[in-house]
């Protein structure tokens, strides 16, 4: 009888706690509804804390603060919701839009190839690649059967050929894959949320023009290179030596980004 209350009781709380879910989920949705942005932003935050963050949430976060006028936020949750699903296509169109209304245009980081390859890698979730890579794999011992047992000669070079093609879909499906992982699990790139900044050749406050690198805008993305913290009275500062694009690096106070 005990174990049966024990039981009922589960039930009830676990049905209890996803009605309160739904129930943010709602109120959220109709804040933004109404234009209550600030609203529906705390409640999108506080069901990301209870229950856990999805793609879509993220999506939702970001739309919320680019109603409220703040760019860098946007940036940041559109981009924290590509990186659980890089076929929100919802979250890259508002991404590429957001990204045409902020102040800087930093130039080209890495190489052209390379960036071409992880941009094109980084579209597709890892799982999917990493699928791909299995059926390619299954499908390319068929084609070494196919070459072995077979003494027809059409069908030994469909398999030899098709062996060579298959285990070149299989090499790439499987570095994509890895690409897409590493993109997905990524900590290093870092949004400005602020206003401005002005970035430092050096972990503390420009004390004069010459320790000024360069002033970076809200929405601005920045690599995370390396970090240190530093300590004035009983204040401790942490800076982060950022990777702005292939020609600026600096060190940019911690308390203007957050990770994406």
């Amino acid at each position: 009888m005990k174990k049966q209350i024990l039981t009922l009781g589960i039930i009830l709380l676990t049905g209890i706690i996803s009605m309160t879910a739904q129930t943010l989920t709602q109120q959220a949705d109709s804040a933004y509804m109404n234009d209550n942005f600030a609203k529906a932003t705390e409640l999108y935050l506080e069901i990301a804390q209870t229950e856990g963050t999805s793609s879509e949430l993220y999506y939702n976060l970001g739309n919320s603060y680019y109603r409220q006028g703040k760019l860098g936020k946007a940036i940041l949750y559109y981009e924290k919701a590509l990186r659980l699903d890089p076929s929100n296509k919802d979250a890259r169109a508002n991404l590429e839009f957001v990204n045409t209304k902020i102040t800087d245009e930093p130039g080209d980081r890495g190489m052209f190839i390379s960036n071409t390859v992880n941009g094109f890698a980084q579209k597709i979730p890892a799982n999917t690649w990493a699928g791909i890579a299995l059926a390619t794999f299954i499908l390319l011992l068929g084609a070494v059967a196919l070459y072995v047992f077979t003494s027809n000669i059409t069908l030994r070079k469909t398999g030899f050929f098709g062996g060579i093609i298959l285990l070149a879909i299989c090499v790439v499906a499987n570095i994509f894959a890895s690409i897409a992982t590493r993109y997905s699990t990524s900590s290093t790139d870092a949004v400005i949320i602020v206003p401005s900044t002005l970035l430092s050749t050096s972990p503390r406050v420009p004390k004069d023009r010459s320790e000024e690198a360069l002033l970076l805008h809200e929405g601005t993305v920045v690599q995370i290179i390396d970090s240190v913290t530093t300590r004035i009275d009983s204040t401790s500062t942490k800076w982060y030596d950022v990777q702005v694009d292939n020609n600026n690096r600096a060190w940019i106070n911690g308390n203007a980004i957050e990770r994406i």
